[in-house]
């Protein structure tokens, strides 16, 4: 499945950025405990939204750390399947997170990929995500280490 191809065809349309939200969120069900809304998204970055609410908040009225973490993981992870050709593959292998200031607000994530990757060869690339809130705080900021591999041979069938 092209990834950016289905996000292009709906982004303008009504409704549209919140379908293909929705669409990740149900292949990855986890991430819809923090109602992630895709902005924008290309082959270098990407930026995803979260409402502040109730349910992702801790015992001092803050989102959690683990919601920014959820975000952090969305968008980079979004990312990474954009950037990567069809002839390699991606998996999360660790990711380093630094909290910054109190999360009070709604959220807005942004996905930056290195620009020069050699998708011939395994390795690890690092995708940071920054977080800031409504008034531009940086509250938030994550360094994904995702572990990049030409996809195998496919067997011929017998």
């Amino acid at each position: 499945m092209d990834v950016l191809k289905m996000y292009r065809s709906l982004a303008n349309k009504p409704g549209g950025k919140w379908l293909f939200s929705r669409a990740v969120a149900e292949k990855a069900p986890y991430f819809k405990t923090i109602r992630p809304r895709l902005e924008s998204l290309d082959e270098s970055r990407a930026v995803v939204r979260i409402p502040k609410r109730r349910a992702i908040t801790n015992h001092i009225g803050t989102v959690h750390a683990i919601a920014m973490c959820n975000l952090a993981e969305f968008a980079g992870g979004l990312l990474t399947e954009v950037a990567c050709p069809s002839s390699a593959r991606w998996i999360p292998k660790g990711m380093t997170v630094e909290y910054i200031a109190k999360a009070e607000t709604d959220l807005i994530g942004t996905a930056s990929f290195p620009p020069a990757v050699d998708w011939a060869q395994a390795q690890e690339v690092p995708v940071p995500v920054e977080v800031h809130d409504t008034h531009g705080t940086l509250v938030f900021r994550a360094e994904i280490r995702m572990y990049c591999s030409p996809k195998p041979a496919r067997k011929a069938a017998a």
